[in-house]
This record gives structure tokens, C-alpha cells and sequence, in this order.
């Protein structure tokens, strides 16, 4: 439940929470706010709107896979995985994915451990390329994260050093999946080049 107190009839209240008298507000101010209000209404009108659309086409696409398998006899949750649906004229394309946020607990150190003793061991002569690549991939960024790609990039190397590869199986171990988010795009083709061009539903980026 919202304390503020109502603003008085002939004031209008301010950024910082001082009462101005509607007298002393000039016209061109009175006519910002009128019009950004109005169309940051209209803009969380059409936010809902395709919040509402996108829940709509996720489930009809869940619905229609759910409709495919099942001519196998195959029953399957058909909000998981990535699935791509291309009309009999291939006019239209949607590209469902679910993007899974990948997290490390606190294995990661063990890994972290491990290869600086790899490190340590081995000759001189690679440690300072090794170490730099190392130290990159624990690198957290301003929000204090890890990137998950830069450790996961490690694992590709083909190191077959025993503590290495313990290394790696703490990383992998340290892995677990924190949220799963879901994304759907929608496509026509373009009939004089033959590519797939999106239907932007950010107006931002139209």
C-alpha cells in the first residue's frame, strides 16, 4: 500500500517531490509531460499486448508439436528444445529456442585450484600464453559474473594433462542450469533474394 499523500487540486508534484502550482508550470513543459505520458500509456498498452501474443504463439507452437509427435506415438513436453517451422511454400519461418542460463557453484574454485597448479608444473616456456587465457576465462564482469563461455572454452583445449582434465571435470561438475528462457522469432522470406528476413516486433530496433 503506496503512503504518498494525494497531490493537491491546482499542484502538479515534480521529479524531486515538490508541489509546483499548475500557474507557475510553463506551457511547453505542460505539453512534454502531456504528450510522453500519453504515449508511454499507449506504449505499456501494446507491452501487454505482445506479452499476451508471445504467450499465444509459444503454446499454439507447443500445441502443434505436441500434434506432429503424436503421429509417432511419441509423447513429449513440447515446451523443451529448440524447434524451427517453415510453411509448405516456405513463405514463413519461426525459430523457437529455449535458452538455458548456465551457472557454476563453488567447484568452479577447485578448477580454478587445479589449473594454477598445472601451471606451476609445467614448463616455462607455455606458462605465459596458458596464463593469460586462464586468467581471462575467470574474469568476472561488472556485475560480478563469470563468463560462462570463456570457461567453457577451456574444456575444448586438447590438454592431456591429468590435472587438467581433473580441472575440466570440476568445471563440468560445478555446471548447473539456473533458468531457462524462451524465444521466439518470426521470418518471411524474401521473394527476390531467397533469405529469411525477420518480422521485427522490437520497435526499437525497426
Amino acid at each position: 500500500m503506496s503512503n504518498q499523500s494525494p497531490i493537491p487540486s491546482g499542484y502538479w508534484q515534480d521529479a524531486s517531490g515538490n508541489l509546483v502550482p499548475v500557474a507557475k508550470i510553463k506551457e511547453i513543459d505542460k505539453d512534454r509531460t502531456k504528450t510522453v505520458t500519453e504515449l508511454c500509456e499507449q506504449a505499456k498498452l501494446e507491452s501487454a499486448r505482445l506479452v499476451g501474443f508471445k504467450v499465444t504463439a509459444m503454446q499454439a507452437v507447443n500445441d502443434f508439436v505436441a500434434r506432429s509427435l503424436a503421429e509417432y506415438d511419441v509423447k513429449h513436453g513440447g515446451a523443451k528444445g529448440n524447434v524451427t517451422l517453415v510453411t509448405f511454400n516456405g513463405k514463413f519461418k519461426i525459430i523457437r529456442q529455449m535458452q538455458e542460463n548456465i551457472v557454476f557453484d563453488e567447484r568452479l574454485q577447485a578448477a580454478k585450484a587445479l589449473i594454477d597448479e598445472c601451471i606451476q608444473s609445467w614448463s616455462k616456456g607455455s606458462n605465459a600464453n596458458i596464463k593469460v587465457l586462464v586468467n581471462d576465462a575467470f574474469q568476472v564482469d561488472s556485475a560480478g559474473k563469470i563468463s560462462t563461455g570463456r570457461v567453457l572454452g577451456l574444456r575444448r583445449l586438447d590438454i592431456k594433462d591429468e590435472k587438467w582434465l581433473q580441472a575440466m571435470q570440476a568445471i563440468g561438475d560445478s555446471m548447473r542450469v539456473a533458468s531457462t528462457k524462451p524465444y521466439i522469432r518470426f521470418y518471411e522470406r524474401d521473394d527476390a533474394t531467397g533469405e529469411y528476413m525477420t518480422i521485427n516486433l522490437d520497435v526499437a530496433a525497426a
